[in-house]
């Protein structure tokens, strides 16, 4: 299983970026898809998820401000990410469960006041 994370990139405040995340490789159904992210000197930490049959998650520093999407086959899974502020700068990492959990290799954000 391979997810390829694409979208990061150095913008100002108050700025946009649309994060993707292609997934292939699996070989079942994926059931959760996500967003987590890691800032300097930070531990991991969940932005926003989804959950078949259950629906999205956010944390509640990216609520109306971030949303996650994902294609109807399940194969994508995107953060678009509005009124971006300095403390949003991490490296973002997709991650997915099927039966076992995958995590993708990272896209660096980087957002200057």
């Amino acid at each position: 299983v391979q997810l390829q994370a694409s979208g990061g990139g150095s913008v100002q405040a108050g700025g946009s970026l649309r994060l993707s995340c292609a997934v292939s490789g699996t070989d079942s159904s994926v059931n959760f898809m996500a967003w987590y992210r890691r800032a300097p000197g930070k531990q991991r930490e969940l932005v926003a998820s989804i959950v078949r049959y259950t629906g999205t998650n956010y944390a509640d520093s990216a609520k109306g401000r971030f949303t996650i999407s994902r294609d109807t086959a399940w194969n994508t899974v995107y953060l678009q990410m509005n009124s971006l502020k300095p403390e949003d700068t991490a490296v973002y990492y997709c991650h997915i469960v099927t039966y076992r959990a995958y995590w993708g290799q990272g896209t660096l954000v980087t957002v200057s006041s």
